[in-house]
């Protein structure tokens, strides 16, 4: 008997995961536990562990490859050379190199459709660049060949045929499945044909929709009907930023009895875009996965969040001083190396931590059945990484020291760059800290991080002239931008945690305390 390996969800924003590479080959012996690939999410690097003993067996999704997640990228048997369920019809994998137009035009089928097809039903005609429709729990059809067992030898997806050569694609899925030797897929429906999709990619019939778990459970908790909703994701899935839109009016929806009716907000289209440059002036580079959570998380925090900016100019002539003798007297371990070396940011993270510990009412998360209450300030870092950013969070900031901060600080920074941070590693926190001072920006307004409340943006710490009991002089000023939620933190409520910081970072010597 075999089981089949899905793409497993690693984080709760994951829609599709990058595989990248097989650990172990086909036929060798796994240990329940034991890493067989290695597959590349959002925001990292992870691990998929084997769920039981066996024998890894093909055929294998191709490496380099990206996979919707529930999708099957390979089978675990019993004994070595076991044949796995038959595939009901080769897809292609997601590639990095295809525009969404090769995506859309792949025509990626819907379980259903696969156990029509087992059942010797004919293939309904579809739009070519109708995006899949719907989802059920069960794992998807492999996107990969049968006939290659490291699924290299992947067939490119046809192009669009004519009216007149779809019988016989019907009648050459049929037959494939009639030589499957499988049952058809858990949750998939009868041999229906499925609802003609309309030109967004969104079928006209009521039923499951493409959507991830988290925007399912928000829309039902809210009310909101998924099946009006235009979605975002890869293939036109409806995830989390969708709903929370909808929750306000402001997403692409189709209004109730008018189904072709165009969405309340639609940008310009790929090929409109397009059109206004010359061909061959550009270089197209496809979307990664972290590029398209952050665009998606950018953009549910522009829609969903009522936000404010205050500013306030630091004097931090103290910090500077208190961070050089503290590198300067640090202990030395057995190599002569300094056991700590901290940095302005692991200041800001301490004085951030303390100032929403002096506000708790700050320290808080907006929830649309009420107000989450902070005990401790997780405080996330912006860290810039290849191809985006990612926010590692300092766990209970307030309780440790500066030099606690500052190792655990390298240590995350340096993991995140690689990739290799562990979602609890970066999920949750109450407010962020972002730094581009070392870049020489000024002052700048930074993004909240939903679903936090608050963002501290830290410009540069420069020379300016002040003006101090009637004399002008010279001191070392630093403006922080605190960007506020409004349906949590009030006006007054963000000025009270912005002095409080301020009085923090001034005098340094309380963060030591």
């Amino acid at each position: 008997m075999s089981e089949p390996i899905t793409m497993p969800a690693l984080s709760d924003t994951m829609n599709v995961g990058h595989l990248v590479r097989w650990v172990k080959k086909i036929g060798d012996s796994i240990k329940k536990g034991e890493t067989i690939a290695e597959v590349e999410t959002d925001k990292a690097l992870m691990e998929v562990e084997a769920f039981h003993d066996g024998y890894l067996v093909g055929p294998l999704a191709p490496e380099d490859s990206d996979m919707p997640v529930g999708q099957i990228i390979g089978y675990i048997a019993d004994q070595p050379g076991e044949n796995p369920p038959g595939l009901v019809q080769a897809i292609p994998a997601v590639s990095k190199a295809a525009p969404p137009e090769a995506v859309r035009a792949a025509g990626v089928p819907a379980e259903g459709d696969a156990a029509a097809a087992g059942k010797g039903a004919p293939a309904p005609a579809a739009k070519p660049a109708a995006a899949p429709t719907k989802t059920t729990d069960g794992p998807t059809t492999p996107q990969f060949s049968a006939q290659s067992g490291e699924g290299k030898g992947t067939k490119p997806a046809p192009g669009p045929q004519s009216a007149s050569a779809q019988p016989a694609e019907g009648a050459r899925s049929a037959s494939l499945a009639a030589q499957s030797s499988s049952p058809p897929l858990v949750g998939a429906e009868s041999s229906a044909p499925k609802a003609p999709a309309d030109e967004a990619g969104q079928t006209s019939h009521p039923g499951p929709v493409a959507s991830s778990p988290l925007a399912r459970r928000l829309a039902k908790d809210a009310g909101v009907d998924l099946s009006r909703i235009r979605g975002s994701g890869p293939h036109g899935r409806i995830v989390e930023a969708d709903v929370e839109a909808a929750k306000l009016g402001m997403g692409a929806m189709t209004p109730a009895g008018a189904e072709g009716a165009a969405p309340a907000i639609h940008g310009m289209s790929d090929q409109q875009i397009r059109a206004l440059y010359a061909e061959g002036s550009y270089e197209f580079v496809p979307h990664d996965s972290m590029r398209r959570i952050i665009a998606q998380r950018m953009v549910q925090s522009n829609l969903t969040i009522p936000d404010f900016f205050l500013a306030v100019d630091c004097d931090i002539g103290k910090l500077l001083a208190a961070h050089e003798e503290s590198n300067r007297t640090a202990p030395q371990d057995k190599d002569g190396k300094p056991l700590w070396k901290l940095s302005v940011d692991d200041f800001v993270i301490k004085a951030l931590a303390l100032a929403l510990q002096r506000v708790p009412e700050a320290n808080a998360t907006w929830t649309e059945g009420g107000m989450l209450k902070h005990r401790h300030s997780d405080v996330g870092v912006a860290v810039s990484i290849k191809g985006g950013l990612i926010t590692p969070v300092v766990r209970s900031a307030e309780t440790k020291s500066l030099s606690v901060i500052a190792n655990e600080m390298k240590d995350l920074a340096a993991r995140a760059r690689a990739r290799q941070l562990k979602p609890e590693e970066y999920r949750g926190g109450v407010s962020t800290v972002s730094n581009l001072g070392m870049y020489g920006i000024k002052d700048f307004t930074a993004v909240i991080n939903p679903p936090q409340a608050t963002i501290l943006a830290v410009g540069a710490g420069e020379e300016r002239p002040v003006a101090r009991s009637g004399k002008i002089e010279i001191a070392t000023i630093m403006t922080v931008t605190l960007s506020c939620d409004h349906r949590v933190v009030d006006g007054a409520l963000g000025a009270q945690l912005l002095s409080a910081f301020k009085e923090l970072i001034e005098q340094p010597v309380m963060l030591a305390a």
